[in-house]
């Protein structure tokens, strides 16, 4: 661990297309990606462009292969032999803060054989209460976002904190309206809502003393009707960014989903003891293999 309080932040937002994200201005993530690197990531052969098996890889490090999620019905999964990175940074260090939130509940509950994160997290007060149109998907991700921001504000400097927050509105937009204005729409609303966040980090009275590693990324694309689940290269292609320490700047880098997970843990120094860990630190894989443009 570094002298300075070490805090990880990592936001997913789930169903983000890599050429929409391109065509889309994204003022916080930019910002992000001013300090670090934005890259395209192949979703693993491994396992289908869903979103069970993709958050899986990035959570734990691990291909489906490893911790057996193919969709998103978690029932017979292995997370127990390969913990989430939360989990794990809680095992090494319990006294470390920590928050986790997400409307779609098997992330963060018991529901259809979660939690995919272990310690499980906060949902929407909407939970029982399905959300059927985009306002509601909106209110749903801006809760998640304000309770995000409550936690973060309050971290205490010293102890450090990990920290999962999930935006579901722009995967849900995908399927029941297709990928046109009305995503590009919830992609700037979540873009948004990731600049709330990532101005509560700046504003702590103690961030100028501390690092903060901060992940974006996604989990799979959609077809241009909305869907995914395919081999389409829409669907295939995911992205990651992330800027902090040990974060490569500029350029592309090749990349696993699993390497959320891999550089997380490498940072805090945590070395997971399985062959089936797969994860490595960002840019290690392969290295700078492009200029970016």
């Amino acid at each position: 661990m570094t002298e300075r309080p070490l805090h990880v932040l990592f936001c997913g937002i789930d169903g983000v297309r890599w050429d929409v994200l391109q065509q889309t201005p994204t003022p916080a993530l930019d910002r992000v990606v001013r300090r670090g690197f934005l890259a395209p990531v192949q979703v693993n052969a491994a396992a289908p462009t869903i979103s069970g098996p993709s958050w899986a890889s990035l959570f734990t490090g691990v291909l489906a292969t490893s911790h057996n999620i193919y969709n998103n019905k978690f029932q017979g999964h292995r997370l127990g032999d390969y913990p989430d990175f939360i989990a794990r940074v809680l095992h090494a260090w319990p006294e470390r803060q920590w928050f986790a939130g997400a409307a779609w509940e098997p992330l963060v509950s018991e529901h259809s054989g979660g939690p995919l994160l272990a310690r499980g997290g906060v949902l929407p007060a909407r939970r029982g209460t399905p959300a059927v149109d985009q306002s509601h998907w909106f209110e749903d991700d801006q809760e998640i976002a304000d309770k995000a921001v409550a936690a973060i504000s309050d971290f205490d400097s010293e102890v450090g904190s990990v920290s999962f927050v999930y935006q579901h509105a722009v995967d849900m937009t995908g399927h029941k309206i297709g990928v046109n204005e009305h995503y590009v729409a919830a992609l700037t609303a979540s873009d948004r809502r990731l600049g709330e966040v990532l101005d509560a980090v700046e504003a702590r009275p103690s961030f100028a003393r501390e690092d903060w590693l901060i992940v974006v990324a996604t989990d799979h694309g959609h077809v241009d009707g909305g869907g995914h689940g395919g081999d389409d290269p829409h669907e295939r292609t995911a992205w990651i960014a992330a800027c902090g320490p040990g974060v490569p700047t500029g350029g592309m880098l090749l990349l696993e989903q699993a390497d959320v997970a891999g550089h997380i843990l490498h940072t805090l120094g945590i070395t997971p003891n399985s062959p089936d860990f797969v994860g490595v630190p960002f840019g290690t894989r392969a290295g700078l293999v492009a200029a970016s443009s």
